[in-house]
């Protein structure tokens, strides 16, 4: 009939432009997750704010200026740039809200037309907004991956400042999406630049005049590393390189050998201020590259949490990440997995932007986990390890110490006709239930989350492998 046709046309095309609106990031906030998110996740009692600061760390080895006989190259002063969130005051009238850039994966100029070189993101945050002075919060550096940038992860950082953080995400000179220079730079300076951005953030809060100052504790800090941010914050949380891995043997002139394991000032620095590591898809632990021995990892002592995709091809997984976890045993170490998800466990969804663009596309997103339940859960779990080790806060351990190391192994029965909505678990609280707190019924699907304790060698995980 007619009139059934009609109907039917106007329902397809109505779930047509639907589905055209609810494409992931389309007019939404990176940093307030879906309303399918673990309990965790969601925004904390904070405003937030957010400024852009300059830095400059003095007297570094410009390696890409080595001289190609004698290997030696001269110094520099490395500027860095920061993105600094942090709780705040929003005056009358103001908006929470602002606009990040980030440069799109790839080189410049090799796109396709109406591909363009930045992207733009909408945030939850006001530019230079007043900050908190009612206490001073724990920092947060947040480290991106190669071919990356500050905002890549502005997902978690914006989160964790409603939250009660100073945040501070770093472009990487040299290793920025759009902007990269040889590989022995990334190498030699993302350690060097996370030690140092702890330093002077505690360095600008000393200062009265600074808006930090009050704001921040710098005796509390977290560093967050993405990839490349993971292979520096593997080595800033006292695992040192191995002399026989490919990092000091591909960068000039030896300049690495002052981060390797044995060192003595290596081993002698003070890491006092660094109370805890969230090492995402950490890059370097795969053969060939081998980047830390046995004895390198366990020079690390500080508690880490490692967030992996089962499947990742870029770190991998069996070889590489799990290896380094496992190998970390000093470290009371946890380590979250996403069963079937690649290497892209840790940025942001992909913007509009590349949604036409596949090699762009494939930068942000994975081929069978949705980006926002992912970003969702990082900000669940890595939100229970920072409060835990950061700011003492024991109630959070029901959160990570899950009751079955495989969430499809949980179970959370039900009275005959009786729903529980989106209700959160509260996880092993009687006989029968061992569903993982904080997760909606049916929603903790496809993780798993192993602990091994400090001293504790990798296969003695009770009840897991």
């Amino acid at each position: 009939m007619p009139h059934r046709r009609f109907f039917r046309l106007a329902l397809l095309a109505g779930l047509l432009c639907c589905a055209g609106l609810a494409q992931p990031g389309a007019g939404v906030y990176f940093g307030v997750p879906p309303v399918d998110a673990p309990e965790l996740a969601h925004r904390g009692p904070h405003s937030v704010g957010v400024r852009t600061l300059e830095v400059v760390n003095p007297g570094q080895i410009d390696i890409l200026n080595s001289d190609t006989e004698t290997g030696k190259a001269p110094l520099y002063d490395r500027p860095l740039t920061l993105e600094v969130w942090y709780p705040a005051v929003i005056p009358e009238g103001e908006r929470e809200q602002t606009t990040y850039t980030g440069p799109m994966p790839g080189r410049r100029g090799a796109r396709p037309d109406g591909i363009p070189d930045f992207f733009e993101i909408r945030g939850k945050a006001l530019r230079d907004a007043p900050p908190a002075g009612d206490e001073a919060f724990p920092l947060v550096v947040v480290s991106h991956g190669a071919q990356g940038s500050r905002t890549l992860l502005s997902y978690l950082s914006e989160n964790l400042a409603s939250k009660g953080y100073v945040v501070a995400a770093i472009d990487h000179t040299d290793s920025v999406a759009g902007d990269s220079k040889p590989f022995e730079s990334t190498l030699l300076n993302r350690t060097k630049d996370q030690w140092f951005t702890i330093d002077k953030l505690a360095e600008l809060a000393g200062n009265p005049d600074h808006f930090l100052h009050g704001v921040l504790d710098p005796s509390r800090a977290a560093i967050v590393g993405y990839s490349m941010g993971g292979y520096g914050a593997l080595t800033a949380a006292g695992a040192g390189y191995s002399q026989e891995g490919a990092a000091p043997k591909f960068v000039p002139g030896g300049y690495l050998s002052e981060l390797t394991a044995g060192n003595a000032a290596y081993e002698q620095r003070d890491r006092s201020k660094l109370k805890a590591v969230v090492l995402m898809a950490p890059w370097g632990a795969q053969p060939p590259h081998s980047c830390w021995d046995a004895a390198g990892l366990a020079g690390m002592r500080v508690p880490s949490l490692f967030i992996a995709g089962d499947q990742d091809d870029v770190s991998e997984f069996e070889t590489g990440i799990k290896r380094a976890f496992e190998g970390a045993v000093n470290s009371d170490r946890r380590m979250l997995v996403y069963q079937n998800a690649r290497h892209n466990v840790g940025g942001n969804p992909p913007p509009p932007e590349a949604w036409g663009y596949f090699n762009a596309l494939e930068s942000f997103d994975e081929p069978v986990w949705r980006k926002d339940r992912i970003t969702a859960i990082n900000q669940h779990f890595v939100t229970a390890f920072l409060d835990l080790y950061l700011k003492s806060d024991d109630s959070r351990l029901s959160y990570l110490d899950v009751p079955v190391v495989r969430s499809n192994d949980g179970v959370w029965p039900l009275k005959r006709g009786e729903r529980v909505g989106g209700k959160y678990s509260e996880g092993a609280v009687e006989e029968g239930h061992s569903y993982w707190k904080g997760f909606q019924r049916r929603w903790a699907v496809g993780l798993e989350l192993h602990h091994y304790k400090a001293g504790q060698p990798a296969n003695n995980e009770p009840g897991g492998e």
